[in-house]
């Protein structure tokens, strides 16, 4: 996988370029980088989720996650590569499959809040979203393999679980929304 970087500030991309992992250039307009981009933002944000307070079995699924996107990183910066495995996508079901059982049905949406942890874990889901959506409008155009874009999609469904999860951490609950049918519904 390309060479390691020895040099930050090479000024090679100046010119509105960048260099891919196989030492192509493209734009760095292109959708190729604009996925990488969303995914580097998105383990960055769950960089900082990692600052907050958390149980330790979360944690391990977190930095297990950067690693991950990592990978997933690395796949996009080389065409035709692969290097994100199924094997992720599942350890992403099963950890969605753990958490949700610890938590009561929900009946009404809920709001992005309650918690610094549970709000940060929102904003995490929101740009793997993003990602998600940046990867596949790169399938779109070039061929990528299946796992990117399910690993994305799963891993926003699992923010959103980790978010309930570290809202309860220390007793606490869902935001829920307000919402004005149900107010009417209910009589308030």
């Amino acid at each position: 996988m390309g060479n390691r970087l020895s040099q930050i500030a090479t000024r090679t991309g100046d010119a509105g370029t960048t260099g891919l992992g196989n030492n192509q250039r493209v734009s760095k307009n292109s959708l190729r980088v604009h996925a990488m981009g969303e995914v580097d933002e998105l383990n960055s944000n769950i960089g900082v989720l990692l600052c907050e307070d958390m149980p330790h079995d979360v944690r391990d699924v977190l930095v297990e996650i950067q690693h991950q996107l990592f990978n997933l990183g690395g796949e996009l910066s080389i065409p035709g590569f692969e290097l994100l495995k199924a094997e992720a996508v599942q350890a992403l079901d099963e950890a969605l499959a753990t958490y949700n059982a610890q938590l009561p049905k929900l009946e009404e949406f809920i709001l992005p809040a309650g918690t610094r942890g549970a709000a940060v874990s929102h904003v995490c889901r929101t740009v793997a979203r993003r990602a998600e959506r940046a990867v596949v409008a790169l399938g779109n155009e070039e061929a990528i393999g299946d796992a990117p874009r399910q690993y994305l999609n799963r891993l926003s469904d699992l923010m959103f679980v980790l978010a309930r999860v570290l809202n309860r951490m220390n007793g606490g609950d869902d935001v829920y929304w307000k919402s004005e049918r149900m107010k009417r519904s209910d009589g308030k």
